[in-house]
């Protein structure tokens, strides 16, 4: 890595700002009229046209920031920014209560879909358990029907005839 050149110099801790006091030039000194300041002339170009707004007498002791806060203070109306955040304030409120509401329906939906696939787990447990219950009786009466044709075969036919078995859908 190239070392630093030999005229840089480490910028000196910085100074917390303060309230600085200056007064602007007086009528009888130098006037700079260009648009650039001169670093050696001790006024500026601004006072050339009289644009400050102080007197000669009240010129010394202004306080820049009081100044400047008095200006913005008279320009900005806080009004109008109070208001917006109050309603800022108030939409973030609604926006807050919605979102827990939302999160207290989702948890009951969640716990109403629990209960709901436990008793479609129980009613579908129950079906098989039916149809097995069917399956066994069918089973049962066919057979029932063999043994009756088998030794009974002419009561059977007359039986057969005058009850006819369901048809099978």
């Amino acid at each position: 890595m190239p070392g630093k050149s030999p005229l840089y110099t480490p910028v000196a801790k910085l100074v917390p700002y303060t309230r600085v006091a200056i007064s602007p030039p007086s009528a009888g000194s130098s006037v700079n009229t260009s648009a650039v300041p001169s670093l050696t002339s001790g006024s500026y170009a601004g006072s050339a046209s009289g644009d400050h707004e102080s007197s000669d007498a009240g010129a010394h002791g202004v306080d820049l920031i009081d100044m400047m806060s008095n200006r913005l203070g008279n320009v900005i109306d806080p009004l109008p920014l109070d208001r917006s955040l109050a309603r800022q304030a108030q939409a973030s409120g609604e926006l807050n209560a919605k979102q827990r509401e939302l999160q207290e329906l989702q948890a009951l939906a969640q716990r109403r879909l629990k209960g709901t696939r436990a008793n479609l787990a129980d009613g579908m447990k129950a079906a098989k358990e039916v149809r097995r219950d069917l399956e066994w009786t069918q089973k049962r009466v066919s057979s029932l029907n063999a043994k009756a044709a088998q030794k009974h075969p002419t009561a059977y036919k007359t039986a057969s005839a005058r009850y006819p078995a369901p048809l099978d859908c």
